[in-house]
C-alpha cells in the first residue's frame, strides 16, 4: 500500500522535469537535440549566399566555350588563307609557306598541332615557341643583325608572318656549289670570317639560336657581298651563360663538318673570327672545348 499523498507527489515531480528546447516542428537534429526553425530573413540570406557561388561557377563554365569558339573560328580563317599559299618546306615542327601578305612577299611559318602531345601541352609549347621566335628576330634587328622582318603573329594558330628574302640562297648551298666548282675551301675563308662576326654579335646580345646550321643562314643577293641573314629561331632563348653559347657553337660545328666534308680549315677560320669580334669569346671557347670532350666521351661509351 502506498502511503497517502505519495502518488500525487510523484506525478507532480514528473510534470516538473525540464523540457528540451523545441522548435515549431519539434524535429530532432543528428545530435539528438532539437533545432530552431530559421526565420524568413535567415532563409533569404542563406539562399543569396548559396546562389552566388553557383552563378560564378556558371559564368566560369560559359567562358571557355566562348573562347574555344573564337579560337576555332580564327584557326579556320587561317587555314583558308594558308590553303592559297605555296608550301615550300615541311619539317617535324612546322610548315613553311610562300605567298603575299598585305601586298608584300612573305613567308608564313605555321606550327601545326602534334597529335602525339597532350592538347594543353601542345597549345603551351606552340605559343611559347612562336613568341620566342618573334622576339628573337626583333632582338637581332635591334642589334644590327640581318633577320627577316616580322609582319604579323597569329597566336590562335601559331603562325608567324615574315618577310621573304627574295633571291637568297642558303649558306649550305653556297658552300656546296663552291666546293664543286673550285675543289678548295680557301675561297670560303671570307665567308667564315663573316659568319664568325655575325654570330659573335648575336652571342654578345645573349641570344642563343638553338639550331645553328648552314641551312639556317641565307645570303642576300648579290651573294658575292656575303650579306648573311639568320633565320629559324624556333628553339632560341636568352642566356648569358658561356655554357649555352659553347653548346650553340658545338651544334654548328657538328652540323658544319658533317654536311661539308674537308672544310676543317674553314671552321677554324670561323672560330678565329668569332674570337676576334666577340667581347666574351674566351669563356665561350673554353666551354666549347669542354663540350667537345663530353661529346667524345659519350660517343666512346655509346
Amino acid at each position: 500500500m502506498w502511503e497517502a499523498g505519495l502518488l500525487p507527489q510523484a506525478e507532480a515531480s514528473a510534470s516538473e522535469w525540464p523540457k528540451r528546447p523545441e522548435d515549431s516542428r519539434g524535429e530532432p537534429n543528428i545530435a539528438g537535440s532539437f533545432r530552431r526553425e530559421p526565420t524568413g530573413s535567415e532563409r533569404r540570406r542563406r539562399g543569396a549566399v548559396m546562389a552566388a557561388p553557383d552563378a560564378a561557377a556558371g559564368a566560369e563554365n560559359e567562358e571557355p566555350p566562348r573562347e574555344a569558339e573564337a579560337l576555332a573560328a580564327a584557326r579556320e580563317r587561317n587555314s583558308r588563307f594558308l590553303s592559297g599559299l605555296e608550301l615550300v618546306k615541311q619539317g617535324a615542327e612546322a610548315r613553311v609557306f610562300r605567298g603575299r601578305f598585305q601586298g608584300r612577299a612573305a613567308v608564313v611559318k605555321h606550327r601545326f598541332p602534334k597529335g602525339y602531345r597532350h592538347p594543353a601541352l601542345e597549345a603551351r609549347l606552340g605559343r611559347r615557341r612562336t613568341v620566342q621566335e618573334a622576339r628573337a628576330l626583333l632582338r637581332c634587328r635591334r642589334a644590327g643583325i640581318s633577320a627577316p622582318v616580322v609582319f604579323f603573329v597569329d597566336y590562335a594558330s601559331n603562325c608567324l608572318y615574315m618577310e621573304e628574302i627574295e633571291g637568297s640562297v642558303t649558306v649550305r648551298d653556297y658552300i656546296q656549289s663552291t666546293m664543286e666548282t673550285e675543289k678548295t675551301p680557301q675561297s670560303l675563308l671570307s665567308l667564315a670570317k663573316t659568319v664568325g662576326q655575325v654570330l659573335a654579335r648575336m652571342h654578345d646580345e645573349d641570344l642563343i639560336h638553338g639550331d645553328l646550321t648552314t641551312s639556317n643562314m641565307l645570303l642576300k643577293p648579290p651573294v658575292e657581298q656575303l650579306n648573311i641573314v639568320l633565320i629559324d629561331f624556333g628553339l632560341s632563348f636568352i642566356s648569358a651563360l658561356p655554357e649555352d653559347k659553347g653548346v650553340d657553337l658545338y651544334v654548328l660545328e657538328k652540323a658544319f663538318l658533317s654536311t661539308h666534308p674537308k672544310t676543317e680549315t674553314v671552321f677554324e677560320a670561323f672560330l678565329k673570327s668569332y674570337s676576334t669580334f666577340s667581347k666574351k669569346s674566351r669563356p665561350v671557347l673554353k666551354k666549347l672545348d669542354e663540350v667537345r670532350l663530353r661529346g667524345r666521351k659519350r660517343s666512346m661509351v655509346g
